[in-house]
């Protein structure tokens, strides 16, 4: 069983279609709190401190006890993760409103762009430290007409997704191209979990 430290549909897909036992958690993490210039730590740390804090929660409902407790991040490893799109050095994370997400899609059509996801596992054995990555997906999109953005926009998903766009979603008709790890964009890298996890067993 995995703990998921996230509030992400998507991410919960991924895990249920590679039959992966899992439950979530919403870690409440004040995001825009955290600071950081490089987008690869930032969404790293961003990552950590949201499976940090699940994991918190977690063993002081089980009484701060040890590992082994049945139900608790003490007896389960806890995944945190965050995603962020840069794009001509520029980070994009979720839109704030339909004119922003308009403004990114008029100049990310026809251009590249870099999926940042930051990924930290919490081990549920005590002497093993947390595991951190942040794995990088280039994407290419679509060179959309004005009409096409405005339609897309207009189904509202691109401001429920880091960068504006979902590949798993309507999404997937605006990307053209993808060098890399697929599942990475959609919110989680599912190779580089089942190396992290295989010794877990």
């Amino acid at each position: 069983m995995l703990l998921l430290a996230s509030a992400s549909p998507a991410r919960r897909r991924l895990l249920e279609q590679a039959a992966i036992p899992h439950r979530v958690r919403v870690s409440g993490v004040d995001e825009d709190a955290i600071q950081e210039t490089d987008p690869t730590l930032l969404v790293q740390r961003l990552a950590q401190i949201k499976a940090g804090v699940v994991a918190d929660l977690e063993r002081q409902e089980a009484g701060g006890v040890g590992p082994g407790v049945p139900g608790s991040a003490a007896g389960m490893p806890v995944l945190g993760c965050d995603s962020l799109l840069v794009f001509g050095g520029e980070v994009f994370g979720k839109p704030l409103d339909p004119d922003e997400a308009m403004a990114r899609w008029r100049r990310m059509a026809g251009a590249w762009g870099e999926l940042h996801t930051g990924h930290c596992l919490i081990s549920p054995q005590a002497d093993l430290a947390p595991r951190l990555a942040t794995v990088t997906t280039r994407v290419q999109f679509a060179p959309l007409t004005p009409a096409q953005i405005e339609a897309y926009v207009a189904t509202g998903e691109p401001l429920h997704c880091a960068g504006g766009f979902a590949l798993e979603g309507i999404g997937g008709l605006t990307v053209e191209r993808i060098e890399g790890c697929f599942s990475n964009v959609i919110g989680l890298s599912l190779p580089l979990l089942r190396r992290w996890l295989q010794p877990l067993g």
